[in-house]
């Protein structure tokens, strides 16, 4: 554990914590806790100085700790979980995984990413331990053509996992995003290797945001996070975190098994576009508008525009209202 990680540990109570206790408790001196202190600045944590009573953080963190998730886990997620680890700060925890030897029933987790990826290259933010940012890999005995719509039974997974904290008003936006009350509340990165015939390695990364600060007010889409749902009591990033690694693991299976039907029916029932008009922006630059009719079985969009049905795989294209 990095000295940065062990003085957070310490702080994550929100209480006053003097240089010397810190220095004690970490076995090191002042100078050494206050250089740790200037780089946990840098990952945005606020911390607050005050002569003559130490340091505290602004307010008290929740840090992921795999001592609560795993016996949170439920019989069938423990059966297949070969292994679970906790990032402290990563690039990016999809990239880990794809660098990773072992990349079956494995799963990472990040307090702090500084160079997530969403879709189509974009830049995923994710502030140090305000969110949760994981990824999940297993391999599949199957063509890669064969997981295509994977990424809509993911998107139904995660929106399970909220539901079991009394999370309403959830919806999805083909073809990976969590929407909460008409705002993106979180995203869904698929990425695999294989080739024709199969197996193929996949790895899910998903990104959930739980408590947004206020500076990220510069996000140019409309977001939302859970501390302001209507969720009475504020939900725990650890049992969050065994809820979502329960919900994708039993998706693996059920795709494994040929089981996907009823995430898919499931995914119509929470598009939120569903008949509505929309415009689909292509690579190209050019935009084709008209009404969400439906997916196929694979995953694929299915518009009517100008009294044709055409058809759009999430590769291609970016969805938008209108």
């Amino acid at each position: 554990m990095s000295l940065q990680h062990a003085l957070i540990d310490i702080l994550a109570d929100g209480q006053f914590h003097s240089g010397n206790e810190l220095g004690e408790k970490l076995n090191v001196s002042r100078s050494a806790v206050w250089k740790a202190l200037q780089q946990l600045r840098k990952f945005d944590v606020d911390i607050h100085a005050v002569h003559g009573r130490g340091y505290r953080l602004a307010e008290p963190l929740e840090l992921l700790d795999s001592h609560r998730i795993q016996p949170a886990l439920n019989s069938q997620t423990q059966k297949h979980l070969q292994s679970l680890d906790i990032l402290f700060d990563v690039d990016s925890t999809n990239a880990w995984l794809l660098k990773a030897q072992h990349k079956h029933a494995v799963v990472c987790l990040a307090e702090r990413q500084h160079a997530g990826r969403g879709r189509r290259g974009r830049e995923w933010i994710s502030p140090f331990a305000a969110n949760l940012t994981m990824s999940l890999g297993w391999r599949f005995e199957l063509d890669i053509t064969a997981m295509s719509s994977f990424s809509l039974i993911c998107g139904v997974a995660v929106v399970r996992a909220l539901q079991k904290f009394g999370v309403s008003e959830l919806g999805l936006k083909w073809p990976n995003d969590i929407i909460y009350q008409g705002k993106k509340l979180g995203g869904i990165l698929i990425e695999m290797r294989g080739e024709s015939g199969g197996p193929c390695d996949l790895v899910v990364g998903v990104g959930l945001n739980v408590s947004m600060p206020a500076s990220m007010a510069d996000i140019d889409q409309p977001w939302i996070d859970l501390r302001h749902s209507d969720v009475a009591e504020s939900i725990s990033r650890n049992l969050l975190a065994a809820a979502m690694i329960d919900e994708l693991i039993h998706a693996c299976i059920a795709c494994s098994n040929g089981q996907s039907d009823d995430y898919l029916k499931e995914w119509r029932e929470l598009n939120i576009y569903s008949n509505k008009p929309v415009s689909i922006h292509m690579m190209n630059g050019s935009i084709v508008s008209g009404n969400f009719l439906d997916i196929d079985e694979s995953g694929a969009l299915l518009l009517e525009s100008a009294g044709e049905r055409q058809r759009f795989t999430c590769g291609e294209v970016s969805l938008r209202s209108g």
